[in-house]
């Protein structure tokens, strides 16, 4: 198989406050924008792939705040979705994406099997084993943790403007989900979505169904507005308002 990522591109996930000592495990499965340098840029401008497109905007700088403020390790991601969706299964729907709400992406129009191999395994399995390597060794001594991934969601889809702060995606474990809503909407200015904008309910759901899942673990995720975390300082800013919150409902799911 042909090697994709080169000497000079950045590594396929970064880990943070890995000594973190909560027993909750972040994820930000869209936390770059970053594309190979042997993929160029797969044939669209940087406006189009700084876009929700291509990552989830303010997820990771949420992310870094969120494991500051909860001492939890984080696991981010290293290169754009457009590359390969890393909450998506490989060869599946909307893995690589020919075309993104509405904007054709002309590198992976017609891939052959080689090439969607090559991506997998140059940016989604490094993620994921390092996934599973944090949760074995957190999980170790059969200590209880949490599983919680980060992103964020664009205000308009196809002319709708969704009136979501945040939301809470989840499928049919109730443990950290329905505290974690419970506590949201303590805060009365907060538009708290259950299982809105997007529901984790949905097949193509690659990373909770994966890993938390066949761990029986509480998991959820949790979705941002954007253009409330679009600039570092206020996706930090929201980071530190939604860790009670976070911590709080963990607590519940554990107990």
């Amino acid at each position: 198989m042909q090697q994709l990522l080169g000497p000079e591109d950045p590594p396929p996930f970064a880990l943070f406050n890995e000594k973190g000592r909560a027993p909750l495990l972040l994820l930000c499965d869209h936390a770059s924008k970053t594309v190979p340098k042997a993929l160029g840029d797969l044939g669209i401008s940087e406006q189009e792939l700084a876009r929700h497109i291509g990552w989830d905007i303010g997820g990771l700088d949420a992310a870094i705040e969120l494991a500051t403020t909860l001492d939890a390790p984080l696991v981010a991601s290293g290169y754009s979705r457009l590359v390969i969706d890393c909450n998506r299964w490989p060869g599946g729907e909307g893995s690589i994406p020919e075309i993104s709400d509405g904007t054709s992406v002309p590198a992976n129009h017609g891939l052959s099997k080689a090439k969607i191999d090559a991506r997998a395994e140059a940016c989604f399995w490094p993620y994921h084993r390092e996934v599973d390597r944090q949760l074995d060794r957190m999980t170790t001594g059969g200590r209880s943790v949490a599983l919680l991934v980060m992103h964020s969601f664009t205000p308009e889809m196809k002319g709708f403007q969704r009136p979501w702060h945040v939301g809470v995606l989840w499928n049919d474990d109730p443990r950290l989900p329905e505290p974690l809503l419970a506590e949201l909407r303590r805060d009365s200015s907060l538009v708290v979505g259950d299982n809105e904008p997007y529901s984790a309910r949905a097949s193509y759901e690659y990373t909770l169904n994966a890993h938390a899942r066949p761990r029986s673990l509480p998991h959820c995720s949790l979705e941002v507005r954007q253009d409330l975390i679009d600039t570092p300082g206020e996706a930090r800013t929201w980071g530190r308002r939604l860790a009670p919150a976070i911590r709080a409902a963990v607590a519940v799911a554990l107990s």
